[in-house]
């Protein structure tokens, strides 16, 4: 399987492909017969200054659109995290011939997991803080990391807030991208496509329940890190990547 597909990888809510950070070339060497491409949902990254859809298959066209553009053929494997992963799980129930593998990390979605795990009610006054009425770049970036990551490294901030400088995800992209998330519903039944579920137990934004409920729906193995957040590769890459490879090497 490694051979034979170009693996895709989705960030989540206002988040883009120079946010995957070292966690890329990690992956990259943790296959390294397959060809690994970060993608940029609509309204983040260098598609920053378009409009974000205000549902999740709109962004699944967008990746297959952007894919057909550049040439790049299914069959892929997708790792995605958060809205990603709902990209993700969308995309591989709508066109099961182009998903060959799908590794989904700290995701939630209907009908499994409630608005209060989805999203911890701890977390909606600095949200809307961020969203509503607005941040200084520093003041966003820094709850950011501390609302996902469970070490919060800063050492990590002097690059995000580079990113933020390049290419600022609008106040009004990250609404509609949160309500996207929202209005997203997966279908209760399991996925064609083999799906790996990873989850930090840390995770302050998104209830661990979430991962556990989906991989418990859809009977498919489920990976959690004692001590991660809900950015699992920022907090621990490489263990990412050695769960990815142990699961692409049982399905061989």
């Amino acid at each position: 399987m490694q051979a034979k597909i170009t693996w895709i990888l989705l960030r989540g809510l206002t988040r883009e492909s120079g946010h995957w950070g070292s966690f890329a070339q990690q992956f990259a060497q943790a296959v390294p017969q397959a060809q690994v491409l970060a993608l940029d949902l609509p309204g983040n990254g260098r598609f920053y200054m378009q409009r974000s859809p205000l549902n999740v298959q709109a962004m699944v066209a967008h990746c297959r659109a952007e894919l057909a553009r550049r040439h790049i053929a299914p069959p892929y494997g997708v790792l995605a995290m958060s809205l990603g992963a709902m990209v993700a799980v969308q995309w591989s129930q709508c066109y099961p011939n182009e998903v060959a593998a799908q590794v989904l990390i700290n995701t939630s979605m209907r009908p499994f997991s409630a608005f209060y795990q989805r999203l911890r009610p701890a977390n909606y006054g600095a949200l809307l803080k961020l969203i509503v009425l607005g941040a200084s770049p520093q003041e966003w970036e820094h709850t950011v990391l501390r609302l996902t990551s469970h070490t919060a490294d800063t050492a990590v901030l002097p690059a995000w807030l580079a990113i933020r400088r390049e290419r600022p995800v609008s106040r009004a992209n990250a609404c509609r991208q949160l309500l996207a998330a929202a209005r997203f519903e997966a279908s209760g039944e399991r996925p064609w496509a083999p799906t790996l579920v990873l989850a930090g137990a840390q995770d302050r934004l998104v209830s661990v329940q979430c991962s556990q409920a989906l991989a418990a729906q859809w009977q498919c193995p489920l990976q959690l890190h004692a001590s991660a957040g809900h950015d699992l590769p920022l907090d621990d890459g490489p263990w990412v990547a050695q769960q990815v490879q142990q699961w692409l090497s049982q399905l061989s």
